[in-house]
């Protein structure tokens, strides 16, 4: 924490504002300039232009590689880098004409140099655009893998109305995860040091490089490389050396396997490894990775190996990791045979065929989910308690407490609470609309839609305070899908549209707050970031729809991969994911699972276990007060630390958690001033150089089925780590026990 310096202010109105001059949080303190020009203009010609370009432009590129086998996310700092050469053309090049003179519509050309603040509208755009618009996975999943039909305009609405409606919870809770100095949002510390290396001139230090130069050079040097593991030596993105002791075992590839197995040893020399689905590790404070390493460690080398090897839930008959769902006896399950014409579960067929068996970190996975969902309530209740009590009273009392960002932002017109109330309004009659008018597409009825916006009002606080403070986000997709698929279950398409209007809506809301805050830290008037944020999520919306609909009418059997080469790179494997998820809460329901017509009831248990949890932190924290870091043992963050397996895998976790460590711990510790000057920045150029050559790879070879057939790009290595180990069990290509 920075030490703490205040000044007491009293307004007009009686509300007495104490301000702290120096910020709570010390990456804040170091990385996020005090000072503001409230004449620099934002809302320009330019912003518009370069704005709709790149959200429209990063949402067919993301949708596009949504569908591959190694799914590309181009984040929005990729249009950040490229913007600056066409801002700053554009102030050179256009004539100084102004349109509309003297009316509410009047703009100029050209207002002058390309400045920090239309930059940052610009990304609030792409940041539209780089986010990925999850209710396509609706789309993909009922047409490409249920193979059903599902029209254009109620695939449209779910996607429209999924984004729009994050709209409302953002407003009711920005006052809570926005102003308040605590609520500091990590991630945007990479962009914000991003924006001051990209337009504040500095003077080089003696023996040293500014921080823009030192961003040209990681950009072109991350450019450079990623030739190596993205097209000459793909092994690089998942070195498991482990599996190369005993090329025949079974038991060594599961050992050592980093994308089928535990992934002992295993790492990846790949930024895209690395970044792929925690994020950027530079961007994460220590005691988070560290409390996702806890976890990790706990779950992959305890907990699944335990299960597994003592064969709970006949763990033996399937892979140790797998996405897939089986038989007892280990074949894939084959789910459209269980399928009736209306698109409900045939209950006959489901019979003769058995019950759904799931891999044993799938299992525990689930299970986690659970555990997280009780803990974070818990966890924020004893933690975070007093702490919200007192922004609530302060938000309606005369005592207000703020920090110098927030008194630097009183200078701009706020957004009015009506303005979020109609969006929400209108918004959530549209839904209920649709779902009526569509019911035979969409079978959730108008009582689930507002079950659904219930559990996403009371959810987004607490998850978004972990969110606001640790960098990571707990899941809430398994209590929507559990409490739907008990509820309303047999219907498939229900449970997908619960869950994306009850969890992802969330999610949206938390992406619109996560930008607020950076409009608040890069001092932009809160109304031309509600603007660009309602226009940018409308038009990559619009993108996102169109580009599934043609993907999915032009490239033959897209995600089936019973019918695609084995070569080929249209897996869809973040869908199969969605599609099974689909399958178990949806189509067969959780009481044919975890209930009591299950295999898999004890696994309830862990919603007992989550709750214990941060209980048993907080009274240790309460019986040793002066242990300091036993307050940072946050049981949310460590139980949920695995929730993105699969499809992420084990080396993703170990490549992150190296890279943390030495960046949140070492440098951080030992060489603060090298951390301040260059650590977001180092983040920002491994993230660009990677997406360029990503793109560049893709259109002048990928395109073209251009490929590089040698023992470098042959896989990691651990073809016998998908294998069963339990006696009698025949699996192509793996010795029977």
């Amino acid at each position: 924490m920075a030490a703490e310096i205040s000044e007491v202010e009293a307004r007009e109105d009686g509300v007495v504002v104490v301000v702290d001059e120096e910020c709570v949080i010390k990456q804040v303190d170091l990385t996020v300039p005090k000072t503001d020009d409230p004449t620099m203009p934002c809302v320009t010609f330019r912003m518009w232009v370069l704005g709709v370009v790149s959200c429209v432009v990063l949402s067919f590129v993301n949708q596009f590689f949504w569908y591959r086998t190694q799914p590309l996310a181009v984040t929005s700092i990729s249009a950040q880098i490229a913007v600056v050469p066409l801002g700053h053309l554009m102030a050179r090049t256009l004539p100084h004409r102004i349109f509309f003179k003297d009316t509410m519509f009047e703009f100029d050309l050209n207002s002058g140099p390309f400045n920090i603040k239309e930059h940052v509208l610009i990304t609030i755009f792409a940041n539209s655009g780089a986010g990925t618009v999850y209710a396509t996975h609706i789309l993909s999943a009922v047409k490409l893998l249920y193979k059903r039909k599902l029209g254009f305009l109620p695939a449209f609405l779910v996607m429209l109305t999924t984004q729009v409606l994050g709209f409302g919870w953002a407003g009711l809770f920005r006052k809570y995860l926005v102003e308040p100095g605590e609520m500091w949002w990590p991630s945007n510390l990479v962009q914000v040091s991003l924006f001051r290396a990209l337009h504040e001139k500095e003077k080089r230090p003696k023996g040293g490089m500014t921080r823009n130069q030192f961003f040209l050079i990681v950009l072109l040097t991350s450019f450079a490389y990623y030739v190596l593991p993205g097209y000459l030596f793909a092994l690089l993105t998942t070195i498991s050396w482990v599996c190369w002791i005993s090329p025949k075992s079974v038991l060594v590839h599961q050992l050592g396997s980093g994308m089928n197995g535990l992934g002992i040893g295993s790492i990846g020399i790949d930024w895209s490894t690395i970044s792929s689905y925690l994020g950027s590790p530079l961007a994460s404070p220590w005691f988070a990775t560290a409390n996702v390493a806890v976890g990790f460690f706990l779950v992959m080398y305890v907990m699944v190996p335990l299960c597994y090897w003592l064969n709970f839930y006949k763990a033996k008959n399937f892979p140790i990791y797998s996405k897939d769902l089986f038989k007892s006896n280990g074949e894939d399950y084959d789910i459209l045979s269980i399928v009736n014409a209306n698109f409900r579960l045939d209950r006959a067929a489901y019979a003769k065929n058995g019950p759904v068996n799931l891999s044993t970190l799938f299992a525990m996975t689930y299970g986690l989910g659970f555990a997280t969902l009780s803990a974070t309530l818990v966890h924020i209740f004893l933690f975070s308690g007093r702490d919200l009590w007192e922004q609530t009273r302060r938000a309606f009392g005369g005592h207000k407490k703020v920090d110098i960002h927030t008194k630097l932002m009183q200078k701009y017109k706020s957004v009015p609470m009506w303005w979020f109330w109609v969006i929400l309004v209108v918004n959530i009659a549209l839904i209920i609309f649709a779902c009526q008018y569509y019911n035979e597409s969409l079978q959730l009825p108008w009582w689930g839609v507002l079950l659904a916006c219930g559990i996403a009002v009371f959810f987004t606080l607490p998850i978004g305070i972990i969110n606001a403070t640790t960098n990571q986000q707990p899941g809430l997709n398994i209590i929507t899908e559990y409490v739907i698929g008990y509820l309303y279950p047999e219907r498939p398409v229900a449970n997908m549209c619960f869950k994306v209007y009850g969890y992802i809506s969330m999610n949206q809301g938390l992406t619109f707050l996560a930008d607020f805050k950076l409009g608040h830290y890069m001092k932009i008037p809160p109304r031309a970031m509600f603007m660009a944020q309602v226009v940018g999520t409308l038009i990559a919306v619009m993108v996102y729809t169109l580009t599934a609909w043609w993907l999915m009418g032009d490239i033959p059997y897209l995600c089936d991969t019973t019918m695609l080469p084995r070569d080929s790179p249209w897996t869809c494997p973040m869908d199969r994911v969605f599609f099974d998820a689909s399958v178990i809460w949806g189509l067969v329901g959780p009481r044919r699972i975890f209930g009591d017509q299950g295999e898999y009831g004890n696994i309830n248990w862990f919603f007992l276990g989550g709750a214990v949890a941060p209980l048993l932190v907080w009274l240790a924290h309460k019986a040793f007060p002066s242990k300091k870091w036993i307050r940072l043992i946050h049981m949310p963050v460590l139980l949920g630390s695995t929730a993105m397996m699969p499809p992420a895998s084990a080396v993703n976790f170990t490549s992150w958690i190296i890279l943390g460590f030495l960046s949140g711990f070492v440098v951080f510790r030992y060489k603060p001033e090298v951390w301040k000057r260059y650590n977001y920045i180092l983040s920002g150029g491994l993230d660009a150089g990677t997406a360029f050559m990503t793109v560049l790879l893709f259109i002048a070879l990928g395109l073209q089925n251009i490929s590089l057939d040698w023992w470098g790009n042959s896989g990691e290595g651990c073809p016998l780590a998908t294998c069963p180990t339990a006696k009698g069990i025949m699996v192509d290509g793996c010795p029977v026990v």
